[in-house]
């Protein structure tokens, strides 16, 4: 049974930091993608930060050079390091691991609000 558990979420002023983690079960994690998306009360889901099995990471100019995303293989576990915090980046932030186009799953999501 596949399982991504996020962690880390939680109330922060602007300007704040949070570290989001996302810890895998039931998969093969060091041969998957992963990823961090977001979705805000009546948008769209959102990517926020890819993380390829080889460690080659991407983001939106949105998040760029405020989030960080990083993997840790030994521990099955995905992190999504968030800085200089936003009102705007307040979502439900969900982990998606992927294995190519074939397989693809989703954690349940952790709120972040970002709000003095």
């Amino acid at each position: 049974q596949v399982q991504l558990v996020e962690s880390g979420g939680g109330l922060v002023q602007p300007g704040g930091s949070l570290r989001l983690s996302c810890a895998a079960s039931g998969i093969s994690f060091n041969s998957y993608a992963m990823a961090w998306y977001r979705q805000a009360p009546g948008k769209q889901r959102e990517l926020v930060a890819t993380i390829t099995s080889a460690g080659n990471t991407n983001y939106p100019y949105s998040v760029k050079g405020r989030f960080t995303i990083s993997r840790d293989n030994a521990k099955n576990t995905v992190y999504l390091q968030m800085n200089s915090l936003k009102p705007e980046d307040t979502a439900v932030y969900y982990c998606n691991a992927k294995y190519y186009s074939v397989l693809d799953y989703w954690g349940q999501g952790t709120q972040v609000t970002v709000s003095s």
